[in-house]
């Protein structure tokens, strides 16, 4: 199908470009969101009469879509999650929760915004893409943590699950240490009185 887009479109063209979609994209997404009109002669001849107003719209879409961006831009969003010993979240952390958390700050961000190509399954500090406009995008950063303690040492550069097992090591070896040094002793004890 043949449409005229009213907006720029990501990997697709920009305002007035006459381009060919398959129809599926062009009735399910383009068509219902105003993005395009379908590329008849008389939707050419009403585009060119508002292209102006269309391109004014636009920009004034992309200023408020930057406001958001330099607003939000480099935060960075604290999720506490319960996650298992090697940190593996027992659940994922999806686009909607990062939206969620967004707007809890006081940001405006809708779940579509959030470029979240696969889930986040792990503990840690993640960068996430939102893009706010075809022009306007902005980078977040969400750390997942089991608590805020967690979340404070992750956020200082710890990697908090190598520190946990460096932890245990070290507590096991001491354990270890002990038992040795309490067993040699306990043999020449037993040695002693004999």
């Amino acid at each position: 199908m043949k449409v005229v887009l009213l907006e720029r479109v990501e990997n697709l063209g920009a305002i007035g470009d006459v381009v060919t979609v398959k129809d599926g994209f062009a009735r399910n997404f383009l068509l219902p969101r105003d993005k395009a009109r379908r590329a008849t002669s008389a939707n050419l001849k009403a585009f060119e009469v508002e292209r102006a107003a269309i391109e004014q719209r636009n920009e004034k879409n992309k200023a408020e879509a930057q406001k958001i961006a330099d607003k939000i831009d480099g935060q960075t969003y604290v999720m506490i999650r319960q996650a298992g010993e090697t940190g593996q979240l027992y659940g994922s952390v999806a686009g909607r929760d990062v939206a969620e958390a967004i707007q809890a700050e006081g940001g405006k961000v809708e779940k579509s915004q959030v470029i979240l190509h696969i889930p986040i399954k792990t503990l840690g500090v993640h960068e996430v893409l939102v893009r706010l406009h075809a022009e306007v995008r902005a980078t977040v950063k969400v750390n997942v943590a089991r608590s805020a303690d967690e979340a404070e040492r992750q956020a200082r550069g710890e990697d908090v699950i190598a520190s946990q097992f460096s932890d245990e090591r070290l507590a096991a070896e001491q354990a270890a240490q002990e038992l040795i040094e309490g067993g040699a002793g306990q043999q020449e004890a037993f040695a002693e009185e004999a």
